[in-house]
């Protein structure tokens, strides 16, 4: 055969293999589902478990699993309570006839008292305990009367109390338990309690196979074993020992000779968890080690070969027990790392979903914000529209009962419509009367030059009227669309910012770690969420530390080396007893910090001033600082100020770009009151990273910088806020600062308070070149001094001013050197 022959034949083969493979696959996944539906739909799974509960026994004699089981199935699922009868009567036949007496005698009883006071009663879970505990001890007594010639005993009252008391506690572990293993439904995950009560049910079921054998071989014993191996497989070897204990308490209660089974069970479960990293062979031999053990230095009525034996075949289930079965479990046990990856899985299955969902919203507000673009570019042609529609209704009460109509519009159609857009335009200018040269075309032109006149200013007002109304609707068109795309871009970022995981930095933590216990520090834990440049995020748990500050004494300053850049303790969580550990939030400190001192004088040297000034941090690494001005003085003016800061501030904080925010501000205060109240703003961004500026001025003074020597000025034309203005744009003046420059801002009243003063701009600049000091703080002060000083010492006006210096930020502790043992990684972390 040739090699092209056989490069056609292998594709071929290795089709059929995966075909095989599928079908395989979907044949034994039939199989589970059909095997599934006749167990737990058909209830088969309930019949076998009464069977073994029905037979099990506590101290030779006692039989309490029968009538909790009963009554749990009852409750969860009560038309498959009858099945779970005849299980139970099947497994009671098999002891003797009173056994089956007594199962069927304490159901029946436990049905007639609870159907009959069940309207008594609404929560059947809390009382249905109860139930069982009374019905249980009264049947037993009654049946040791009979049974003992009309006499009852002490003993026979103490042991009816303690099946009693079993009973009771075994309906809450059964109700707990039976659904897990009875109802088909979707579980994320299983409690604490959930687990311990499968596994006291499990063991309780096991117990009715005591005293059947196989080759000599005990059954019980096999199975007891392979519930062990099987969870600490799974599970490790804190749940490993855990069903260990408990199925070899059960078990010795049912029979005393199987007391020794309880420290085998619960060592081979130890050992088993202890070496499940080996998978199952590891289990495997952590039991024989404890086989071989407990044989040689326990009972010495047991022979060691046959315990052997019971030990191999519980091995041999376990390695004929399917993979998907030892994962499906552990998915559902806390603290498995199956469990974990299934509660992430889940995790990020929502957090997809709301970034979906997130992410749909922000494209619907981008659609909306186009959708109203669309509608104002539509403005021109309306406004076109709306001149045709003024000359429809001049025309028809002047020019329609004309004999000259056909004339004018007609034959001269050009220059009658031009004549009366040009009259039209001297009026809405207020020329009144028309210039004698338009005056004498419109007297040649028209035979009817006085009515027309008349009628086009009459007409001009509805024009008017009209044509405002569509522009400010167009405006506030705009600013919806604005505030849409605002909102939109906020809510974009917000989607991006959850899809975003939390990068592995293992290979960083082990280097830090390893470089910080180097320097004698004892680190407990560390995890890195962030190693961006300027963006770093470091979470660090330490023992006590006795509240000495080496947080930020010694592990900042030694990070501050290894990453290359200023780290600050930003959060420490100390502990408050000497046995507990910190919690500490390292993040990459500001390259810039903004110190801001106020000066502020109401009018007249009242207590409340028109003016409202703020310094806002935002979590962006922003720094904002802005001034308010109300129209007027007093209570109102204050409120008006205060509102426009309050709201910047909320809209800021949210995201929302500067012009954006300021424009909805606008919005706000035009359509928030009919009275002509107005604000101004004067916004200051500083980006604390790299130290630039925006400069949002909405009827406000100028700013001014100082930089040594040279004093610039900034300054930016808008109208007050809350003014209803066609085409509100907001001027954004940009500029680089630098470490030591002063940012001076100030209200008007404090700009244009000197008196006699010819310049304002010049004045200024010259006392601000004066200035021996560059406190913020003493800079505002003797500003406002000079102000005051050079109005006679009168505040005819609230006056404030706001110094900003801008300085590098210097961590308090210099950074400490430390051994770096990753300078191939450098790169990586830094």
């Amino acid at each position: 055969m040739g090699k092209a022959d056989q490069s056609i034949i292998e594709p071929v083969q290795n089709v059929d293999i995966e075909h095989t493979r599928l079908e395989f696959s979907k044949g034994i996944k039939s199989v589970y589902s059909k095997l599934e539906w006749l167990f737990v739909q058909k209830g088969i799974a309930l019949f076998i478990i009464g069977f073994l509960l029905g037979r099990a026994l506590i101290l030779s004699h006692l039989t309490p699993f029968a009538l909790p089981f009963f009554a749990s199935v009852y409750l969860v699922r009560r038309e498959k309570s009858p099945i779970a009868l005849l299980g139970l009567l099947a497994g009671a036949v098999t002891l003797s006839f009173s056994s089956i007496t007594y199962t069927f005698a304490s159901t029946i009883l436990f049905l007639l008292i609870f159907r009959l006071t069940q309207k008594y009663h609404k929560n059947e879970l809390k009382y249905v305990a109860f139930y069982v505990l009374f019905t249980a001890l009264s049947v037993k007594l009654a049946f040791n009367y009979i049974q003992q010639d009309q006499v009852l005993t002490i003993y026979n009252g103490v042991m009816a109390m303690i099946e009693a008391t079993l009973a009771f506690l075994l309906t809450y572990i059964f109700i707990q338990s039976i659904p897990l293993v009875t109802v088909q439904r979707r579980r994320r995950s299983l409690k604490t309690e959930e687990v311990v009560s499968l596994i006291i049910l499990l063991a309780s079921i096991m117990t009715g196979t005591i005293g059947w054998a196989v080759y000599s071989l005990s059954i019980e014993h096999i199975l007891s074993r392979y519930l062990v191996l099987l969870f600490s497989f799974v599970a490790g070897a804190t749940i490993g020992s855990t069903v260990g204990v408990v199925t070899g308490l059960i078990f010795s209660l049912a029979s005393v000779a199987s007391f020794y089974q309880m420290s085998l069970l619960a060592f081979s479960g130890l050992l088993g968890g202890l070496m499940k990293e080996g998978k199952k062979f590891g289990a495997a031999i952590g039991l024989l080690i404890a086989t071989l053990l407990m044989g040689m230095y326990g009972d010495s009525d047991t022979v060691l070969t046959k315990t052997l034996y019971e030990s191999g075949v519980a091995i041999l289930l376990l390695f004929l027990t399917p993979q998907s079965l030892a994962l499906k479990i552990a998915k559902h046990i806390p603290g498995t790392p199956e469990y974990q990856q299934e509660q992430q899985g889940y995790m990020r299955r929502v957090r997809d979903v709301t970034a979906n969902r997130v992410t749909q919203f922000s494209s619907v507000f981008q659609a909306l914000s186009k959708s109203f673009q669309q509608i104002e570019d539509q403005f021109e042609e309306e406004e076109d529209k709306e001149f045709d529609y003024f000359l429809s209704n001049v025309t028809e009460k002047t020019c329609q009962t004309c004999f000259k109509k056909d004339q004018c519009w007609s034959r001269n159609f050009d220059k009658t419509y031009n004549l009366m857009k040009d009259v039209m335009n001297e009026f809405d200018q207020g020329k009144i009367p028309l210039n004698p040269r338009l005056h004498r075309e419109l007297d040649k032109h028209c035979t009817k030059e006085k009515k027309l006149q008349d009628t086009i200013y009459q007409e001009l007002t509805f024009y008017q009227a009209n044509l405002k109304l569509k522009k400010q609707v167009k405006e506030s068109r705009r600013l919806v669309a604005d505030q849409l795309l605002g909102v939109s871009e906020v809510m974009g970022n917000f989607a991006k910012e959850i899809q975003r995981e939390r990068e592995n930095h293992f290979i960083q933590e082990e280097h830090i770690l390893s470089s910080i216990n180097e320097f004698g520090i004892d680190i407990e834990n560390i995890e890195i969420y962030n190693l961006e440049q300027g963006n770093v995020d470091i979470d660090i748990t330490t023992p006590y530390c006795g509240g000495h500050g080496q947080g930020e004494k010694l592990i900042a300053p030694m990070l501050s080396d290894i990453v290359g850049e200023n780290i600050i303790l930003f959060k420490e969580d100390c502990a408050q007893f000497p046995n507990g550990y910190c919690q500490m939030t390292f993040r990459s400190a500001k390259k810039f910090v903004v110190d801001t001192g106020v000066s502020h004088a109401a009018k007249g040297g009242g207590l409340v001033s028109g003016d409202s000034y703020s310094m806002i941090e935002l979590g962006a690494g922003k720094f904002a600082v802005a001034i308010s001005d109300g129209m007027g003085n007093g209570e109102r003016a204050h409120y008006e100020s205060n509102e426009t800061l309050r709201l910047l501030q909320k809209i800021l904080e949210s995201g929302i770009e500067e012009e954006v925010a300021i424009k909805s501000i606008n919005s706000i205060l035009s359509l928030r009151t009919n009275d002509e109240i107005f604000s101004t703003l004067d916004l200051a961004m500083i980006d604390l990273q790299n130290a630039s500026s925006k400069f949002l001025k909405i009827g406000s003074t100028p700013s001014f910088i100082k930089r040594g020597d040279k004093v610039m000025k900034i300054e930016a034309s808008n109208l007050p806020m809350g003014m209803l203005q066609h085409d509100f744009d907001v001027d954004v003046v940009s500029e680089q600062l630098k470490a030591g420059d002063l940012l001076i801002m100030m209200s008007d009243g404090a700009f244009e308070g000197p008196k006699h003063v010819e310049n304002y701009d010049v004045w200024m600049k010259r006392k601000v070149t004066e200035l021996q000091t560059d406190d913020p703080q003493e800079v505002a002060d003797i500003l406002m001094e000079e102000v005051i000083r050079s109005s006679s010492g009168l505040i005819e006006d609230d006056m404030t001013i706001m110094v900003s210096k801008i300085k590098h930020n210097i961590p308090k502790w210099s950074s400490i050197p430390v051994q770096k043992p990753y300078e191939k990684d450098k790169k990586r972390i830094s």
